[in-house]
C-alpha cells in the first residue's frame, strides 16, 4: 500500500441509479463524508450509471434528494460515469498498446460451453483463456462480424494483499480470479474497470463500502498496478442485518433512505443512529454531526454485521424531536397535516409543538396528536360509554356554557374546570377524562388546561355540547 498520509483525503460515494438510495449506502455516505471532514478532506458524489438497462433518472432524482435531506454535502459531482465513455476507451487503448488487456471474441454460446465442461470436471468457472495472447502463443482467426469484448490480462501467479481498514490484511491468490471483461461489446465499461478509473483520475484516497466488494477488490488492485496508479486505502464495512437476521437490500426489505422522510424522521436522528450500526466512540448513543465529525478518525469500525433495530431508531429519533427547535417542527407536522387534507398554519402549530413533542419519536407521531386541533375527533364506543356516563353530563354541558364566558388562556380554563367540579361535588379525573375524551378523542392526554387552551374555543364547546 502506498503512503497516503501526506496526500489530501479524498473519499467518495458511488452510487448506481438502479432503485433509491437504501440504508447501507447511506452509512457508507456517512462514513466517507466523516472521515474527509475530519482530516479536511473533500467528499465526491459520483453516479455510477454504466448499467444502461436499470439506471434511471427517478433514481438519480431520489439519490441527490436523499444526499440533500441528510445534510451530506459533497465538493465535487454529481459525476456520471456515462459522461466519461471517452475516458475509458482511451485507458482501453493504452491498456491494450501495453498488453495488459486485449480483445476476446468468444461468444455467449462459446462462454457458456466453457463453463459447462468446468462444472462437469468439477472446476472452479472461469475464462480459460482462449483469446489471451502469450509469447509464442497463435490464437484463433479473428470471427467476421463479431464485436469483442476487452479482457484485463490478470497476473496468473502471486497473492494480491491489503491492509484493510476494516478488517485488516486481507490476501486473495491471483489463481483465485480470471480475466475478467472491463469493456462491454458496445463500449461501455463494466464495474471493476469504470471504478479504477474513475477513482485514479478523482484522486480518491480512501474508499470505505460494502464488504459484499471485498471479492471484487483485488481485480481492481491488480488495475490499479497495471495503471501505475496510487492505489487509495479501502475499508469493507459489514453488512446491516435485518431484524429477521438477513441482509438488508434493495432487494430484500430495505426501505428508502426518503421514505424515513416521509415517516416523520429527523436527518439528524437518522444520521444518528446509522453512525452506531458498525461504528463507536465509547459508550456515546446521541451526539451531533459535528461531534461525529471530530472523533471519526477512522478507526472503532466493527467487523461484525450490525442489526437494524427499528425501536432504537425512533428512540433516537424521539431525542432529537424533543431538542428540535418548536417552529422547525411546525413546519414538518405542518406537511404531514397537508398529506391528509388538512391546513394548519405554523403559527398555531409551532405552540402545539411545544406541548406534545415530548410525547412523540416522530413528526408522523406529532400529527396524529395536532390533528384533532383541525379535523374532528373519533373516541372510541368504550372510552365513550366508561367516561362519558350520564352523571357527568351535566357538568360537562356546565363547563361548555362556562367556557362560553371567559378568556380563553390556560388560567381562566383551569379556574372555570375547578369551578365545575365544586359545583357538581366531581374529582378533577371524574370531569377532566370526559373532556378530554370529547375533545381530543382520547382519554389520555397532557395536562387538560394546556390541552384545551390550544383549541380553537367555539370549536370545543361545539364537541362539549355533542353529547
Amino acid at each position: 500500500m502506498n503512503d497516503l498520509s501526506k496526500k489530501p483525503v479524498r473519499t467518495r460515494i458511488a452510487p448506481s441509479p438502479t432503485g433509491f438510495l437504501h440504508l447501507g449506502t447511506a452509512r457508507t455516505a456517512l462514513y466517507s463524508w466523516a472521515y474527509a471532514r475530519h482530516h479536511g478532506g473533500q467528499f465526491v458524489l459520483r453516479i455510477e450509471d454504466t448499467d444502461v438497462a436499470r439506471s434511471t433518472q427517478d433514481s438519480v432524482e431520489q439519490i441527490l434528494a436523499a444526499m440533500k435531506w441528510l445534510g451530506l454535502e459533497y465538493d465535487e459531482g454529481p459525476i456520471y460515469q456515462m459522461q466519461r465513455l471517452d475516458r475509458y476507451q482511451a485507458v482501453i487503448d493504452q491498456m491494450i498498446a501495453a498488453g495488459t488487456a486485449y480483445r476476446c471474441y468468444c461468444s455467449p454460446e462459446e462462454l457458456e460451453t466453457m463453463k459447462a465442461a468446468q462444472d462437469a470436471r468439477g472446476e472452479k468457472r472461469r475464462y480459460d483463456g482462449t483469446w489471451r495472447p502469450e509469447p509464442g502463443k497463435v490464437l484463433p482467426p479473428v470471427p467476421e462480424g463479431v464485436k469483442p469484448v476487452v479482457r484485463f490480462k490478470n497476473p496468473v501467479d502471486g497473492d494480491v494483499s491489503w491492509d484493510d481498514l476494516v478488517k485488516g490484511t486481507i490476501t486473495i491468490n491471483n489463481r483465485e480470479i480470471d480475466d475478467l471483461i472491463i469493456l462491454r461489446p458496445d463500449g461501455v465499461p463494466t464495474y471493476n474497470f469504470a471504478v479504477v478509473v474513475d477513482d485514479w483520475d478523482m484522486g480518491i484516497t480512501h474508499v470505505f463500502r460494502g464488504d459484499e466488494h471485498i471479492n471484487n477488490t483485488p481485480w481492481q488492485i491488480n488495475i490499479f498496478r497495471a495503471l501505475g496508479a496510487e492505489l487509495p486505502a479501502f475499508g469493507h464495512l459489514p453488512i446491516i442485518l435485518g431484524d429477521d437476521g438477513l441482509k438488508l437490500s434493495k432487494r430484500r426489505g430495505a426501505v428508502s433512505v426518503t421514505a424515513y422522510e416521509d415517516d416523520g424522521y429527523l436527518p439528524e436522528g437518522m444520521l444518528n443512529y446509522l453512525a452506531r450500526l458498525g461504528w463507536s466512540h465509547g459508550d456515546d448513543e446521541l451526539f451531533s454531526r459535528e461531534q461525529m465529525v471530530s472523533w471519526f478518525d477512522g478507526s472503532h469500525l466493527s467487523k461484525s454485521p450490525a442489526q437494524w433495530d427499528p425501536a432504537k431508531l425512533e428512540w433516537v429519533n424521539s431525542q432529537y424531536i424533543k431538542q428540535a427547535d418548536d417552529a422547525r417542527l411546525a413546519a414538518l407536522v405542518q406537511g404531514q397535516l397537508a398529506k391528509r387534507g388538512i391546513e394548519a398554519s405554523v403559527e398555531r402549530l409551532t405552540p402545539m409543538c411545544t406541548l406534545f413533542k415530548d410525547r412523540c419519536a416522530t413528526t408522523v407521531a406529532l400529527a396524529d396528536w395536532l390533528a384533532m386541533y383541525f379535523a374532528p375527533v373519533n373516541p372510541s364506543a368504550e372510552d365513550l360509554s366508561t367516561h362519558v356516563t350520564e352523571a357527568v353530563k351535566p357538568a360537562i354541558g356546565a363547563l361548555a356554557d362556562k367556557f362560553a364566558t371567559v378568556e380563553w388562556n390556560k388560567v381562566a380554563i383551569q379556574a372555570a374546570i375547578k369551578d365545575v367540579i365544586a359545583a357538581h361535588g366531581l374529582k378533577m379525573p371524574q370531569l377532566a377524562i370526559p373532556v378530554r375524551v370529547l375533545a381530543c378523542g382520547r382519554a389520555q392526554t397532557p395536562s387538560v388546561d394546556a390541552v384545551l387552551e390550544l383549541f380553537d374555543k367555539n370549536m370545543l364547546i361545539e364537541r362539549l355540547r355533542s353529547i
